[in-house]
């Protein structure tokens, strides 16, 4: 998800309101039709309590990253003006909000440093071209809300280790915790890394996490594949530090691999602590070992995280500290080292049972790259091949920009084949539906109801014609969500429509339908 993430996969292979009712008829859970029942009374009957939809498969995660690192997606060139920093990130979400995703994932701590006034690191050198340098304006907040008013999750995507943007400590902004503990830092390849052996270290990843969660409404806490750097050829240098904390361990991999474990228990424990309803979740790389290595491995043949990095997803998962895994399967199908087909069933098989939400990351940056990637269509094949698979509940494209500059003609394919419709996001453990919503009216193209108690979104949906009955909303109906209690339908056709309004709340979990309104123009 930064420069180094761009090449990981090349690692192992180079309107008049007409009537009042409920929501459309279902066949498998529809009641019976209104029937002669006079608009006074369908009016003013209460709609029978019909259950939510609950998980189901049709919703789905569909989200982008956003890189930071070296301005990556945004901010860009840190000499731009605020207003256009500003502009930039609003035309992104605006494009994913045109591709139908419901979720971003924005890096707010890339190297060592922040997006926001944070009281143990630095300000990004992304954002003013100066490490340290405060920017005048709640960065954080901006881009927190600008998501929410388009109602699109917000996961604040955290880089655990990575230090800086070069192997200089003199890059480094004075108040960085890097610079003032040298001790803490190892230079290794191009960048300056935390030790994650350290206690030390650990603690300051967890409590830039927390500082954030208890400060911002944010939605998710996410990190990516970089624990351990990737090999460069040489060993870490943390000798000192297995030396000082590696007693009792077997082996310097095993001690390394319980050092990232520890970071990720803990916040995965402490995150749900601070707020219940927020979301912790990592995108590792996509091969967690190999079969040839360890036969609950996958049939591929290629780097693995455990072995390289430190990184036993496999365990995150059956332990249940995640509530979301994203693994970046960045390979095309058929791909003799690593075919997205394989790859895909291992992940698909690893959450069964374990109530840990599968969803995939997808390369959009790998589009055009050689005769397979030429293909526009070739993310929509790995979409089409995840339906065979119930356990994959979306997918996540790298990156932002490559999405804006829909590359190669992928994302129009998408929208063609699968995004024809939006998709709520699935439902969060734990998570309790809300009241239905009262009160849905239709003025032209507004569609506007009363708010429900413990709602943080609604959902709309749209029926040609009239609905007679009561019962579950069909996803395909799904025009559009909103944070608030009003939506436009901007596509709204001609002729008679039935409307209804769901309420969600925080984790998801949608409510019974509103009583339907009819309204012809």
């Amino acid at each position: 998800m930064s420069r180094g993430r761009r090449t990981a996969a090349g690692l192992i292979t180079a309107g008049l309101v007409l009537t009042a009712g409920c929501a459309g008829e279902d066949p498998q859970t529809a009641l019976p039709p209104v029937g002669n029942l006079d608009l006074a009374q369908a009016s003013t009957a209460e709609c029978p309590k019909v259950p939510a939809t609950g998980d189901d498969p049709a919703k789905q995660v569909r989200g982008m990253w956003i890189s930071s690192v070296y301005g990556g997606d945004w901010p860009g060139d840190p000499e731009l003006s605020v207003a256009k920093k500003k502009a930039g990130y609003r035309k992104l979400l605006d494009r994913a909000k045109a591709m139908r995703l419901n979720t971003v994932f924005m890096q707010i701590r890339p190297a060592g440093d922040a997006f926001y006034a944070s009281p143990y690191e630095p300000w990004s050198a992304w954002l003013t071209g100066k490490a340290g340098k405060d920017p005048g304006w709640d960065v954080l907040k901006f881009l927190i809300d600008e998501a929410h008013a388009r109602d699109l999750e917000f996961h604040a995507w955290f880089n655990p280790y990575r230090v800086g943007q070069d192997n200089k400590r003199a890059h480094l902004a004075p108040s960085s915790p890097a610079r003032k503990h040298p001790d803490w830092v190892h230079v290794y390849g191009k960048y300056l890394w935390y030790d994650p052996g350290l206690p030390q270290v650990r603690e300051l990843a967890l409590n830039a996490v927390l500082d954030v969660v208890r400060k911002y409404d944010v939605d998710g806490v996410h990190f990516d594949d970089y624990f351990y750097p990737y090999p460069t050829g040489k060993d870490f240098p943390d000798a000192k530090t297995f030396k000082a904390y590696g007693k009792g361990y077997a082996s310097k991999a095993a001690w390394r691999r319980a050092n990232v474990d520890q970071l990720v228990q803990r916040v995965s424990g402490e995150v749900k602590k601070a707020k219940s309803w927020v979301k912790f979740g990592i995108s590792p790389f996509g091969i967690w070992r190999n079969k040839r290595d360890d036969p609950a491995g996958s049939n591929t043949k290629g780097l693995d995280s455990y072995a390289e990095i430190y990184g036993d997803t496999r365990k995150w998962v059956r332990q249940r500290w995640l509530d979301y895994v994203l693994p970046q399967l960045y390979w095309p199908i058929g791909d003799k080292a690593a075919d997205y087909r394989t790859l895909v069933a291992w992940w698909a098989n690893l959450v069964k049972g374990t109530g840990v939400q599968l969803t995939i990351g997808q390369a959009a940056y790998r589009i055009g790259e050689d005769k397979i990637w030429k293909k526009p269509d070739e993310l929509s094949r790995h979409l089409t091949l995840n339906r065979k698979y119930p356990e994959v509940r979306g997918d996540v494209f790298f990156s932002a920009a490559d999405v804006s500059a829909n590359r190669g003609g992928f994302g129009s394919v998408l929208l063609r084949d699968h995004y024809r419709t939006p998709a709520l996001i699935p439902p969060s453990k734990g998570a309790k539906a809300p009241a239905a919503p009262a009160g849905v009216k239709v003025s032209g193209a507004a569609v506007s109801w009363k708010g429900s108690k413990g709602a943080t979104s609604y959902a709309v949906y749209r029926r040609s014609g009239k609905a007679a009955a009561c019962g579950t909303v069909r996803p395909a109906d799904l025009i559009g969500t909103t944070r608030g209690t009003s939506f436009t339908d901007t596509g709204r056709p001609s002729g008679t429509v039935t409307y209804t309004v769901t309420a969600l709340d925080r984790g998801h979990a949608e409510s019974a339908p509103a009583r339907t309104v009819t309204a012809a123009r």
